[in-house]
């Protein structure tokens, strides 16, 4: 028995499978993101409007500044029955003010937030900023 393509060698151009359809990915227009400057366009522009080019704006990363922050309540949890907290020694280098304070603490920390610093000394303790330069101080 013949197969079907040893039937079309010499007699036929494509075979039986049309003029694009036998040559890899030829009849669906390419593969993957081929032709999307040329006839795949119209999809480009409505299914990949952000698909090149770059977007939004980026600081320098100099200026990045990403701080490991603990808030106000957490410190019972985290330092449970302490009076005197050293954050900068745990890690955390700012203190934010959300939650309640149900006794006196003293933290030392590099920042802290005017709301952290109000409910701290309001409960009847007290809040150390330490500087990042020692050398200040020293003077």
């Amino acid at each position: 028995m013949v197969s079907r393509t040893n039937k079309f060698r010499g007699r036929s151009r494509y075979h039986g499978r049309g003029k694009k359809a036998g040559r890899g990915a030829g009849k669906r227009g390419g593969r993957g993101n081929a032709g999307l400057n040329k006839h795949r366009l119209m999809t480009r522009l409505k299914y990949m409007p952000k698909h090149w080019g770059m977007h939004g704006f980026n600081r320098d990363p100099g200026l990045r500044v990403v701080h490991n922050s603990v808030n106000v309540s957490q410190l019972g949890q985290l330092f449970p029955g302490e009076e005197n907290i050293d954050l900068d020694s745990q890690g955390y280098d700012k203190l934010l003010g959300s939650g309640q304070v149900s006794s006196a603490i003293h933290v030392k920390v590099e920042y802290a937030s005017a709301r952290a610093i109000e409910k701290i000394e309001s409960a009847g303790g007290s809040v150390t900023l330490v500087a990042d330069d020692d050398e200040w101080e020293e003077e």
